[in-house]
């Protein structure tokens, strides 16, 4: 199980996977179970932004146990989290904000407990 973190600026945290495009981010959604999945809203000028990926995971019925919404633009977050708890999918928990510090230790030191600096 992988933790994913969708920005195309921001570094990516210790544990998570880093998706720069809303395309990198549904591969990864289709390709591997995610537990957290962090998204930002504005990817690049000209790109999806990451409401493609909302609308993707929600078609795809492929979606992680999580998901935290850290973009800056409060238009695009409320958009996201209102797409996503919209969708009423059993078991995902939303939150509109940014992930905790609690979340950021636990997935760096699950990711040092498994020897991987990285996954896939």
């Amino acid at each position: 199980m992988i933790n994913v973190y969708l920005d195309d600026v921001r570094p990516c945290p210790a544990g998570f996977v880093a998706a720069r495009t809303a395309e990198e981010c549904l591969l990864l959604l289709r390709e591997y179970e995610v537990n957290v999945l962090s998204l930002d809203y504005e990817l690049g000028y000209g790109q999806p932004s990451g409401f493609a990926v909302v609308a993707g995971l929600i078609a795809a019925g492929t979606h992680p146990r999580e998901v935290y919404v850290h973009s800056s633009s409060m238009m695009g977050r409320a958009q996201m989290v209102k797409g996503l708890r919209d969708a009423g999918i059993a078991g995902l928990i939303v939150h509109d904000g940014p992930m905790p510090p609690a979340v950021l230790e636990a997935a760096a030191s699950s990711a040092a407990g498994s020897g991987k600096d990285e996954a896939p």
